[in-house]
């Protein structure tokens, strides 16, 4: 009987199993290895040119979006036809060193000279609204008692009043020319004011509020792709932005800064360093440009010290005199706190001031050693006949690519015809490429 019980619970099982009235074990694992929907995160660059609250051209460029785990690639993620990361009614926040200093809405995607770049309209950060004060009432002490009560009408007024209503009317009732007032019976049609009823039909002049007809909702990018993912969006159908026209070619006139683009609202994480005196970041800068010109052959020879006429020469050589340090063309240099209480990240890029074959650009990454001397961790120089094997670097921005509160130097690599945008980790003494955007398709 045991034997007879055991093999029918078994069967019970098995057949619960075949029909699905139990989870399988692949079903239960596979809902307990579901993960949620991860929170994407874009990094672009804004490009404009003329002042940067009015200018006269301008565009995004999509350069990395943050997936939750990888970068991928701004130009082509999720294209359907224009990258997800360009896509209209998607706004920018355009940071400074960390700092948000405006935003930018996309309005429209284009393509030029193989690049999707976004265009749209600058507009200012809201300003947040101060909570009204609450005003204090008035306080009216009378009667017996201290305690303080809210100011309401004296007995006396009120006693006058109640005789007054209470009184009959002189008035004569059946005067045809005095205007009456009528009560709403139970039954009757209705006021104009109280919603769900109809204004009566009997009275033609008795003026009807009639509510505006809602108008026909456009078809957005949601009910054309809903499985689409979404950055944070504008309110661009709420204002009206005049729109900047697009920005063509790179001219010389041309500003830059990171531009950021998050469904979740982050706290600000500002990357400027804070010397703690001026002295000390004017003696790195001064090393630095040193380090470049010598890596760029800009050194020049020190010049001896000419005698003056009428002076005896003697046998003891003149001391020589260092020659002026020839100026840096081009120079950019700054300085940032890539994580919290890190010590100072210096990036220099510069050229040696010459036009032609003879150009040659440098970059460098240092951070102080332990006697206040820069320690270069990078250093790339190139030539421009050599630009298409070792691109120039020009340095954008720092800013945090993967929401991990460090951040990542975000450089523009420039070939004689083509461009690309990578981003650099310093860790451990070292700087290390983690992200490059794919070559133009021509």
């Amino acid at each position: 009987m045991r034997g007879g019980s055991k093999t029918l619970t078994i069967a019970l099982i098995a057949v619960a199993l075949a029909g699905g009235a139990l989870p399988s074990y692949g079903q239960a694992k596979k809902k307990s290895e579901e993960k949620p929907a991860p929170t994407l995160r874009a990094i672009s660059v804004y490009e404009w040119t003329g002042p940067m609250d009015k200018p006269t051209a301008s565009r995004i460029v999509p350069v990395a979006v943050y997936d939750g785990e990888h970068l991928q690639d701004g130009s082509v993620y999720l294209s359907r036809p224009e990258p997800m990361a360009i896509a209209p009614q998607v706004e920018y926040e355009v940071q400074q060193s960390g700092h948000a200093v405006e935003l930018f809405a996309i309005q429209n995607a284009v393509r030029v000279e193989g690049n999707w770049v976004g265009v749209g309209a600058p507009r200012p950060l809201p300003v947040e609204k101060k909570p009204r004060q609450k005003q204090i009432q008035k306080i009216d002490d009378f009667g017996e008692s201290d305690r303080p009560v809210l100011h309401r009408k004296h007995a006396a007024k009120k006693t006058e009043e109640s005789t007054t209503e209470s009184a009959p009317s002189k008035e004569p009732a059946d005067d045809p020319d005095r205007p009456k007032l009528h009560r709403k019976s139970d039954a009757g049609s209705g006021d104009a004011a109280t919603p769900g009823t109809q204004p009566s039909q009997t009275d033609g002049d008795r003026p009807v509020l009639h509510r505006p007809k809602p108008e026909a909702s456009k078809v957005n990018e949601e009910e054309i792709d809903p499985n689409r993912p979404r950055l944070r969006r504008g309110m661009m159908g709420e204002q009206k932005l005049e729109l900047t026209p697009g920005l063509k070619g790179l001219p010389d006139d041309m500003d830059q800064a990171v531009a950021v683009s998050d469904a979740a609202s982050r706290a600000e994480h500002l990357w400027k360093y804070h010397w703690p005196d001026a002295d000390s970041e004017e003696k790195l800068k001064t090393a630095l440009e040193d380090i470049a010109r010598d890596a760029m052959g800009m050194t020049p020879p020190p010049v001896k010290k000419p005698l003056k006429p009428g002076v005896k020469t003697t046998k003891t050589k003149q001391p020589a005199v260092p020659a002026e340090p020839p100026a840096l063309g081009d120079e950019n240099f700054k300085s940032f706190e890539l994580t919290y209480n890190s010590s100072a990240t210096l990036v220099l890029t510069a050229t040696n001031n010459l036009k032609g074959k003879d150009a040659k650009y440098i970059t460098l990454i240092a951070q102080p050693d332990l006697y206040g001397n820069p320690l270069v961790v990078f250093k790339q120089v190139t030539e421009l006949l050599h630009l298409d094997e070792q691109p120039r670097m020009r340095l954008i921005d720092a800013v945090d690519a993967m929401a991990d509160h460090r951040g990542e130097l975000l450089f523009e690599l420039r070939t004689s015809e083509e461009r690309q945008f990578a981003l650099y980790r310093v860790v451990r003494g070292r700087a290390e490429k983690i992200f490059t955007t794919a070559a133009p398709q021509n």
